[in-house]
């Protein structure tokens, strides 16, 4: 059975068949790398920039052996093995190490010299935290690590461009993986030895499949992969998946035919006690006030502070690495000790786990300017900005923002104040932590931030359009905090719905029509235009605002036919002379 079959495009068998046939038949996407066609994400795989792109994760060396090895030695298994699995999940609680044992894994088979892609799922990281791209994304790397897949995918993509599912969402993600994945390599298999894969399995690595926040779509994912494997255990293929146990995942993973390993059973004390002893000993050899204390009072620190240490930290990998942060960090701002003999004490005093470490990190330096502003903003933020684009966006200063975020290296990852590198959360756990009021307490973060950032938002794109006046230009070039702007500024305003104050909807409304003056037509700001002024006429009453309102919608079904407002303005259209009779009860 040809991987095509069941597209709805009446030319992908003819194109299979041209290609099986020998015959040349020339097309635009011939012309096109499969990378141009597929359009992937490229800092989704394990050889992104893990500082630009998180996580940052990766296994101190020694550590972390039993379960790499376990892992490595099931993806070279005989497939011909009936009782063994092609689907292995790996699952833990937060900060337990998966993602570090998933870079891990894929660099141990690039060592061996096998082919393996990966997809690094993170959330609020754009497409990253999205399923609509994984397959296109795993099928380019596959390409270019098994050239004898390539022709294939070209095909299937040529055949369906709506396959890539960018800049729009045509294909659910079943028939993306069935189409640009299993079945280009189950085609490369048919036809011989596959060369690059030496007899063995090739290897997927999906890691934190739980940071997706396309429920829906990963439990299509998970059973379109079921499937597939149990109408061809034979094809030669392994797919490593580590999440968090969430039930839309466990749901559909916790089926015969996937081997399943909790984390939990492999973060051994030994582990930790190594990876301290690295960690501390890189410390000793660039710190001069260890070094001094060493030569003054002997070992530091000592063999009971550090079982202590191991015992404190309990297993989590995420823990221990924020605790040594903590430890080995130098504050600014700091009123409590400030070398790290002095704040050891300190972190052994700790709650246990990342909530105490969130809670008393944050606690230290909450007096700092514009602390809790920052914090819920990175916190908050649909894809992450660098320190001039934060900046830029809130309307500080670039120093305020250093000088909170120098004092939170622990638990945000910090670059430098002149790189375009994004500042990110050391862990999405902080984020959770964040947006759950009763863990957080008084740091949580208030919804009525969207409203701060939407108008954040507003005045960016107003700032951007200026400047261009200014030049006489129109620029395709964007600051970050503009780009993120225009993207994201409906889902800012979708937060904070219903929690505007009058002022607030006021200033909304001036900035939208300002904006507006420069380029009538774009459809996110008059969306957002028809969204504020609807609202300050529920409040008001005002049939001016209603009316105006209506006139805005009708704007952005004339830009985006396509958009879903049709019923909402047949609605509205309807109901206009109802609601100005009764505008004095109208809700």
């Amino acid at each position: 059975m040809s991987f095509f079959e069941g597209s709805q495009n009446g030319h992908v068998e003819l194109f299979a068949y041209q290609i099986e046939g020998g015959y040349h038949v020339h097309n635009a996407a011939q012309d096109k790398s499969v990378c141009e066609l597929l359009q992937p994400i490229e800092d989704a795989s394990h050889t992104r920039d893990r500082k630009r792109s998180p996580p940052d994760s990766a296994c101190t060396q020694g550590t972390r052996l039993e379960v790499v090895q376990n892992v490595t030695t099931w993806t070279g298994t005989n497939i011909s093995e009936p009782d063994e699995p092609h689907i292995l999940w790996m699952h833990g609680y937060a900060g337990c190490g998966k993602s570090a044992i998933s870079q891990e894994i894929c660099r141990k088979m690039q060592t061996q010299g096998r082919p393996v892609a990966s997809f690094f799922f993170f959330r609020n990281a754009g497409d990253r935290s999205k399923i609509r791209r994984l397959a296109p994304t795993l099928a380019n790397q596959m390409a270019a690590v098994v050239p004898e897949t390539a022709r294939f995918v070209r095909a299937a993509v040529a055949a369906n461009p709506g396959l890539k599912n960018f800049p729009v969402a045509n294909s659910s993600v079943e028939m993306q993986m069935q189409c640009l994945v299993y079945g280009p390599l189950k085609s490369a298999v048919e036809r011989g030895p596959v060369a690059a894969l030496g007899g063995r399995p090739f290897l997927i690595v999906i890691d934190g499949l739980d940071e997706c926040e396309d429920k829906e779509g990963v439990q299509q994912f998970v059973k379109g992969m079921v499937t597939f494997f149990n109408e061809n255990p034979f094809i030669p293929l392994r797919i490593f998946i580590t999440s968090r146990v969430e039930q839309h995942i466990h749901r559909y993973l916790n089926v015969p035919g996937v081997r399943l390993g909790n984390l939990v059973d492999h973060c051994s004390d030994d582990d930790i006690t190594t990876f301290l002893d690295v960690m501390f000993e890189d410390e000793r050899q660039g710190n001069p006030v260890i070094q001094a204390y060493i030569s003054e009072h002997g070992e530091w620190p000592v063999p009971s502070d550090k079982k202590r240490l191991v015992r404190h930290i309990g297993g989590s990998f995420i823990f221990a690495s924020s605790l040594l942060k903590f430890i080995m960090g130098s504050a600014v701002h700091d009123t409590s000790p400030t070398t790290p003999i002095d704040r050891l004490p300190l972190a052994l005093k700790m709650n246990p786990g990342l909530d105490g470490l969130y809670t008393q990190t944050l606690a230290r330096f909450e007096n700092l300017p514009h602390l809790l502003d920052i914090v819920w903003t990175i916190a908050l933020l649909q894809s992450p900005l660098p320190i001039a684009g934060i900046a830029d966006f809130l309307g500080i200063s670039t120093y305020k923002v250093v000088n909170v975020l120098v004092n939170l290296q622990a638990i945000i990852q910090v670059p430098g104040t002149d790189s375009d590198i994004p500042v990110t959360l050391f862990h999405t756990s902080l984020r959770d932590f964040l947006t759950t009021q009763t863990r957080s307490g008084r740091f949580f973060v208030q919804p009525r931030h969207h409203i701060r950032l939407f108008l954040c938002c507003l005045k960016s794109e107003l700032a951007h359009r200026q400047h261009e006046a200014s030049l006489r230009i129109q620029s395709s070039e964007r600051k970050p905090a503009a780009s993120y702007a225009l993207q994201y500024l409906v889902t800012h305003l979708v937060g904070g719905a219903g929690l505007f104050e009058p002022t607030e909807l006021d200033s909304a409304i001036k900035l939208c029509r300002e904006a507006l003056e420069f380029k009538p037509h774009t459809t996110e700001l008059i969306q957002a235009f028809a969204t504020v002024t609807y609202a300050r006429a529920k409040r008001t009453k005002s049939f001016v605002d209603l009316m105006e309102s209506v006139s805005l919608y009708r704007g952005v079904l004339g830009l985006q036919p396509t958009y879903p407002f049709s019923m909402l303005f047949n609605v509205i259209n309807s109901a206009i002379f109802y609601v100005y009779l009764v505008i004095s009860g109208w809700t």
